[in-house]
């Protein structure tokens, strides 16, 4: 069972706590005018925005579970097909490679717009912004303006797994509610659930590698996410001296891939891998043995490096293959 987009998703798991805070500043009838939405990627973010933003443009109905709205509701409908007339969405658009890149500015000005307009449907006025750190500075700073001086009975929902990209003004007029990763336990429930079809060591895995994130889970799995976690420990298995001739097999598998997904991820993968050695190393647990050929601060250099030259070469459309030799001979070098 594969789930629905967030805007279409009727469950939400995890994150009762963070819904029932919304539910409750909604009845107590002064509802701030604007929520950040904070947490690592695919946690649930998103899902939480369209089910507020549903549940408030339905009428606030009751339900067994807090902001619940009926799959068979209107609005709920409406919302799904992204035709509610009260209710807009900002997301990064596609670039070059389908890489989403950036809210445009332009896009961000028509917010105060649409958000001063009579509601259609005699309520409210909502915008929901995706991934609001995707914006520059330009954008971010028309989007304060709206902030700075809301209309009555508007209401802006802003998602960000990165909320220091932020400016600072932005998160003070924000409530800020943070949704944290699921523990183990859930994690491995709602994976079972929608992919029966894995053995529970790899949905463990999954759980793992994603950070207790359900829909960074799901992406890992539609993804090729545990064959490159498997190249990922098999790398740093080997490590401090890997055979040359696999870096270079290595280098080409993720390299064939050109929509650049396989580089992505592997190299993402990779720094978690990195980092959780480097934490373990310093709280003075149990850590693979390739950490003890560096010191510690030398690794957590290595650990940005990757990093840096993972998102240099997205950015810049550079050479993958190289990027990837350079990137593991770093991390084997001495």
């Amino acid at each position: 069972m594969i789930p629905p987009e967030p805007r279409a998703n009727p469950e939400l798991f995890g994150h009762d706590h963070a819904a029932q805070m919304l539910a409750e500043a909604a009845g107590a009838g002064r509802l701030h005018h604007a929520w950040l939405l904070a947490g690592p990627r695919g946690v649930g973010k998103a899902t939480l925005a369209y089910r507020f933003a549903r549940w408030l443009l339905a009428g606030r109905p009751p339900g067994q579970a807090p902001l619940a709205v009926r799959p068979e509701d209107a609005v709920f409908r409406r919302v799904a097909a992204g035709g509610h007339a009260d209710l807009r969405v900002l997301a990064p658009n596609a670039g070059e490679r389908g890489v989403k890149l950036m809210i445009r500015v332009d896009e961000v000005r028509q917010v105060p717009r649409f958000l001063g307009l009579t509601a259609a449907e005699g309520g409210w006025r909502i915008v929901i912004v995706e991934q609001v750190e995707a914006m520059n500075a330009e954008a971010q700073n028309a989007l304060l303006k709206t902030l700075e001086e809301p209309p009555a009975r508007a209401l802006l929902l802003l998602t960000t797994a990165a909320p220091d990209r932020l400016l600072p003004t932005i998160r003070s007029r924000c409530r800020r509610v943070d949704l944290f990763p699921l523990p183990a336990p859930e994690m491995d429930a709602v994976l079972g659930r929608w992919l029966p079809e894995l053995q529970p060591e790899q949905r463990a895995v999954l759980a793992r590698i994603s950070g207790g994130a359900p829909g960074r889970a799901l992406q890992l799995a539609e993804g090729d996410g545990l064959a490159l976690q498997a190249q990922v420990e098999t790398f740093l298995g080997a490590l401090p001296r890997p055979d040359p001739r696999s870096l270079h097999q290595l280098a080409d598998t993720l390299a064939a891939k050109r929509d650049g997904s396989a580089f992505v991820t592997f190299m993402e993968l990779l720094r978690t891998g990195l980092g959780e050695a480097i934490r373990a190393a310093g709280r003075g647990q149990p850590a693979p043995g390739f950490i003890a050929a560096r010191p510690l601060a030398d690794w957590a250099t290595l650990w940005d490096t990757l990093g840096r030259l993972a998102d240099e070469t997205e950015t810049l459309n550079l050479d993958r293959k190289q990027a990837v030799l350079s990137g593991l001979s770093q991390l084997a070098s001495r």
